[in-house]
C-alpha cells in the first residue's frame, strides 16, 4: 500500500525554488560572501592598515639618516618604477621584526617623500 499526499511534490519544488531564490538575493544583493572572499578582503584591509600606520615611520627613518638630502635628490632622479626598489634596498620599508621589506610600505614611503619635498 502506497500513501501519496498530493501536496508533497509542490512543497518540495517550493522549497528548492525558495532556497535558490534566497541564495540569489543573498549573494547578489545582500552582500553575502564565501569565507575565502571574506578572508581576502580582511587581508587586504589589514595590509592597507599596516602601510598607513608604518608610512610615517619609514619617512622618519629615511629623513634621520646621514646625507638624507642627497638620498632624497637621488630618489627624485630615479625612474618612478624603481623608486620602490630604492626604498626597499635602503631598509626603510622593513618593519621592525621582519626580514623582508614591505613593498606596499615602500611605495607609500617613496610617494610621501616625493610629496613632502615638492611641497
Amino acid at each position: 500500500m502506497q500513501l501519496t499526499a498530493p501536496w508533497i511534490k509542490p512543497a518540495a519544488w517550493g522549497a528548492v525554488l525558495g532556497s535558490v531564490a534566497t541564495m540569489i538575493v543573498g549573494f547578489g544583493w545582500m552582500g553575502w560572501v564565501l569565507g575565502a572572499t571574506a578572508e581576502r578582503a580582511a587581508a587586504t584591509r589589514a595590509d592597507s592598515a599596516v602601510v598607513t600606520a608604518l608610512t610615517p615611520s619609514c619617512v622618519s627613518k629615511f629623513m634621520q639618516q646621514p646625507q638624507a638630502a642627497n638620498k632624497l635628490k637621488e630618489l627624485q632622479t630615479i625612474d618612478s618604477w624603481k623608486q620602490r626598489e630604492f626604498v626597499e634596498a635602503g631598509g626603510w620599508a622593513t618593519p621592525v621584526g621582519d626580514k623582508t621589506p614591505n613593498s606596499g610600505l615602500a611605495n607609500a614611503c617613496a610617494e610621501q617623500l616625493l610629496k613632502a619635498k615638492s611641497s
